[in-house]
């Protein structure tokens, strides 16, 4: 009852009848936009009738399709079940609407949530990236990531697999504050891909917020997650693009960033690999090239935050020294670590090992070790 109660608070009396035209896909933000102007009530714009609805400026076909489908949408059960999923929602006219998103050319006219967005008052900023992720982005992305975190940057991502969880689970652990924009509903059920519904869960336990556009009840298209895109930088100060093939999702939110006047962001790459075609592109095009956290945060006129102080490594044996002074930031395979070392395999997987748990290296995948 605590959300329907929140809920009830919102200045927007008639909220139920912004849902329920939500639940009409083919509206989209610009013909709700038509009823909002032409109808300043939406309790007016679900019971207008065919003329009224084509004088508000929609056209013939998709009047109709309003005609048709609004007999089968209850506006009172859509508010019960978003209070039993725990689902909020904040309108275009509302106080509380992100600041930032309602700038933007078609924001959503109703933005659905679990948990806050308080911590959209932050400076945000979007990390998105491939699915397909090398290990450098992988490491890029939690270098870069747990810096930013240090400094109080909201981090914004999609919560898809790759970059986008990468993003969140290294602010999580960092203690940091991050919001999940969804390309379904924001209830758990829709929460896709179902893997990372633990990430959200941590998400919302750490006082973050879970956001989307559509409804309860909205499973993911194709069409869907493009059109999240320009919530994700919408949201944002700026976008950081981390590892990006030339055909990228990523590169559509950078599309959008450009066009809502967004500062953008992006991690040079080696120029053989497939991933890092579009971030190279990218920075071709304008983009700001970055290889630090202090280079987005200089640029975004934040004062860094970052430890000064250094501790000594603790290293207690003769092997451990062997491998930490081999390693650096640039990832070494077990392989080249055996062969420089001349260590026996058992002492150095032993060793590694300990190394890992103390905390002076890290395996960044496939048996890639790096200095941390």
């Amino acid at each position: 009852m605590e959300g329907l109660n929140e809920q009830n608070k919102n200045t927007n009396q008639h909220l139920k009848y912004w849902v329920a035209y939500s639940k009409i896909s083919k509206i989209g933000p610009v013909n709700f936009k038509k009823l909002i102007d032409f109808f300043t009530d939406m309790k007016k714009a679900w019971a207008a009738n065919h003329h009224e609805l084509i004088s508000a400026g929609l056209d013939e076909k998709l009047v109709n399709e309003i005609i048709i489908s609004r007999p089968a949408i209850n506006p009172d059960a859509e508010i019960e079940l978003m209070a039993k999923e725990n689902v909020l929602a904040v309108t275009l006219i509302d106080n509380n609407y992100p600041t930032n998103l309602k700038e933007i050319f078609n924001p959503p006219p109703i933005l659905y949530y679990r948990g806050s967005l308080d911590f959209l008052n932050n400076i945000c900023l979007a990390v998105i990236g491939t699915r397909k992720f090398t290990s450098y982005g992988k490491q890029v992305t939690e270098d870069i990531v747990g810096q930013l975190t240090k400094n109080n940057i909201t981090i914004i991502s999609g919560l898809a697999l790759g970059i986008d969880v990468i993003a969140h689970k290294t602010c999580l652990d960092a203690s940091g504050k991050t919001m999940a924009v969804l390309g379904s509903g924001a209830d758990k059920q829709c929460v896709y891909p179902s893997s990372n519904r633990y990430i959200a869960d941590r998400i919302l336990a750490t006082g973050g917020g879970i956001v989307s556009e559509y409804p309860v009840g909205t499973n993911p298209t194709k069409y869907t997650f493009p059109m999240r895109n320009r919530i994700v930088s919408g949201l944002s100060k700026a976008i950081l693009v981390i590892e990006a093939p030339r055909s990228s999702g990523s590169l559509i939110t950078a599309k959008y960033a450009l066009d809502q006047n967004r500062d953008i962001f992006a991690i040079p790459g080696n120029i053989y690999n497939h991933n890092s075609e579009g971030t190279n592109n990218l920075i071709k095009e304008g983009a700001k090239l970055v290889t630090n956290a202090a280079d987005i945060l200089q640029e975004l006129k934040i004062q860094t935050v970052f430890d000064d102080i250094k501790c000594e490594p603790k290293i207690d044996t003769e092997a451990e020294k062997i491998v930490f002074n081999l390693l650096s930031r640039e990832p070494f395979h077990i392989d080249k670590i055996k062969k420089m070392s001349t260590l026996n395999i058992n002492v150095l997987l032993s060793t590694l090992t300990m190394m890992e748990i103390k905390g002076l290296i890290k395996d960044v995948g496939g048996k890639n070790y790096i200095k941390n």
